[in-house]
């Protein structure tokens, strides 16, 4: 089937006149990164006086949220007081770091839930707050558990991961995120970055045969990535086409001088082979694409609050749950690191792929979730 129409942004054949969704995207983000001081405040109180068309995602009030939180990092605690004293739990966002009087509210309101469906709501923005208090109310319901616990699937330890964190059993915190972002953003011909998307391989997949990608190389000793803590090379290798069809994700372990070993894997339905869905020139736009390391960091939601954008640090945009995985030497929940869009880096792909690792062991994991 033609398409009749050209996307003027970046020459994509559409359906329909106008811009690509990607296009429309980042239009609307350069919108939102130029608004003024005083446009800022404007939707701040405009989300103020209407915060319960938020919960019901109604617009402007739930555009404006995620462009207010994810690239002007401007949602601010009278925000979060409105939002508690109208009781809207979702999304759980707008919560993150709030103040001791909103942390209280929320704690209040979680010990005087009755049904499961509040509580869960109530842990995540728990979660999202974050601090220490908010870690002991989680620990001492996992200790201690109430009515509600039967109709949830996962202890409160796991709702913390929401938030960036967990706790463990003897009650410590484990911090899954990293409190800095840097975006991925394209770059010019032939500039040097210190994180790659998509280096070509020569070795090939067990399954499906089709060549193994280094999805994403990145130096710690950048002055930019020193927040990650890495004496040197990190690198997360996988097979593109059966990553989204493994039991569980694909792991690696990687040493700091640019060594790989890649870890064997399991198809999900036990068969031991399949076909390669990604053609040579999918391969090839992956492999050559023109993404580089940003400049200057960004709010740690700014790939949280779209589809497009690819980031190292910060949250992700979890298209189903927050998944943190364990890492399989030491046991203990791994680090989250960055996000990659496929479709940033290759035609009519699916879904993002998300990168984790494990300080300690050297070991990273891959994992894919779509719609």
């Amino acid at each position: 089937m033609s398409l009749n129409y050209i996307c003027p942004g970046c020459g994509t054949s559409l359906g329909y006149e106008g811009l690509c969704w990607k296009c429309k995207s980042e239009q609307e983000r350069k919108a939102a990164l130029a608004w003024t001081p005083e446009q800022i405040t404007a939707k701040q109180r405009n989300l103020i006086q209407n915060i319960q068309r938020l919960a019901e995602m109604e617009d402007p009030e739930f555009t404006d949220f995620w462009q207010l939180l994810g690239y002007r990092d401007a949602i601010d605690p009278e925000i979060q007081r409105a939002a508690l004293a109208a009781e809207v739990f979702w999304p759980c966002e707008i919560y993150y770091h709030a103040p001791a009087d909103v942390r209280d509210g929320l704690i209040h309101a979680l010990l005087s839930a009755e049904y499961s469906s509040e509580a869960s709501n109530l842990m995540s923005c728990l979660a999202m707050q974050g601090d220490d208090k908010a870690m002991k109310t989680l620990l001492e319901l996992e200790r201690n558990p109430r009515p509600w616990r039967k109709g949830l699937y996962v202890d409160p330890s796991s709702y913390a991961q929401i938030g960036g964190w967990t706790f463990n059993k003897e009650g410590q915190k484990i911090q899954l995120n990293f409190d800095t972002c840097y975006p991925m953003v394209k770059g010019t011909a032939g500039e040097k970055s210190p994180v790659r998307i998509g280096r070509a391989r020569e070795d090939t997949c067990p399954h499906c045969g089709g060549r193994m990608v280094d999805m994403l190389v990145l130096d710690g000793l950048d002055e930019r990535l020193r927040f990650l803590g890495l004496d040197g090379i990190l690198t997360a290798t996988c097979c593109p086409s059966c990553v989204g069809f493994l039991k569980g994700p694909a792991f690696n372990r990687f040493t700091l001088d640019g060594g790989v070993e890649v870890f064997p894997s399991e198809l999900f339905d036990g068969a031991e082979k399949t076909d390669c869905y990604v053609s040579p020139e999918d391969y090839k736009a992956l492999t050559e694409n023109p993404f580089v390391l940003g400049k200057v960091p960004v709010p740690l939601f700014y790939g949280a609050a779209c589809q497009d954008v690819n980031t190292i640090g910060g949250f992700a945009n979890w298209v189903q749950d927050a998944e943190y995985t364990i890492c399989p030497h030491c046991g203990k929940p791994m680090k989250y690191l960055a996000q990659i869009q496929w479709d940033t880096v290759f035609d009519c792909a699916e879904g993002t792929l998300y990168v984790e690792f494990c300080p300690d062991c050297h070991i990273v994991s891959m994992q894919h979730q779509q719609t």
